[in-house]
């Protein structure tokens, strides 16, 4: 299909070794609500890419645009078919935007993002995303019948995979109220594939040719007296992650259904 990148969609199982259930014996009625969660771990480059996939998937669009999204991604953690942290599920191959965790976001869209991104955390969803793992630009159309449409928010068409007899044909998430979500300060379980991609919030110096940057250097010498040109000294190259090209606003995220 021109225009479109297809995506082929895991419904394996994966290991949760960065999920544990909570099996504490409750003391009150409060205790015995939280005890039937199941705990999710999540570190601040979670929240990152969280807030990126928000961004860049909702076409920079708003707080509905960015809680449907969001949902999306909560869906295909806790569904058990996708990688087992938020990063995982968002840099996963072919299936959200390219330059997704490379690209910058404003600063202006950071006050509401954060607020959509706090609200995820803290359990609260999309109402019409229901259990839709998909989406793609709102106005395509694709000839698949298993596309079982429930929303339209931030420019994009939400659906759920159904078979003729209505069943999910992929593991269905687990419902808000079951899910905690527990904040790990100062770790990170992103897979050591994905740590390159995200960017870090301090500048890297790129050296400019020729030069060498030295902390707490000299004033230049007077012009009679030698001076060692540059280029003798090492200059240690900086890696840059490059960013992929942006996306075609034809893609479809998050796979390709089959009919």
């Amino acid at each position: 299909m021109a225009g479109v990148a297809a995506a082929g969609c895991t419904t394996a199982q994966q290991p949760a070794s960065k999920v544990a259930s909570q099996v504490t014996k409750p003391k009150n009625a409060a205790q015995a609500a939280q005890s039937t969660k199941v705990t999710f771990n999540y570190t601040a480059k979670d929240r990152d890419c969280l807030k990126r996939a928000m961004y860049f998937e909702s076409e920079h669009s708003d707080r509905d645009g960015y809680m449907a999204v969001g949902t999306v991604v909560m869906n295909r953690l806790t569904s058990g078919a996708y990688p087992d942290s938020i990063c995982g599920v968002v840099a996963q191959q072919r299936q959200f935007a390219p330059g997704v965790m490379t690209r910058e976001v404003e600063p202006t869209a950071e006050v509401e993002l954060t607020d959509a991104a706090d609200a995820i955390f803290r359990g609260e969803r999309h109402p019409g995303v229901k259990d839709a793992m998909f989406f793609h630009t709102d106005g395509l159309s694709f000839p698949y019948r298993n596309m079982h449409y429930v929303t339209i928010a931030g420019g994009n068409a939400f659906y759920e995979k159904r078979g003729r007899d209505g069943e999910l044909q992929t593991p269905a998430p687990l419902p808000a109220y079951e899910v905690a979500m527990n904040y790990l300060p100062g770790q990170s379980m992103m897979p050591a594939q994905f740590e390159a991609l995200v960017p870090t919030t301090v500048p890297v110096p790129i050296p400019m040719p020729g030069t060498v940057a030295i902390s707490g250097a000299e004033p230049a010498p007077p012009a009679t007296e030698a001076v060692v040109p540059a280029s003798t000294e090492a200059v240690i190259p900086v890696v840059i992650p490059t960013p992929r090209p942006d996306f075609n606003s034809a893609v479809l995220r998050g796979g390709l259904a089959h009919g």
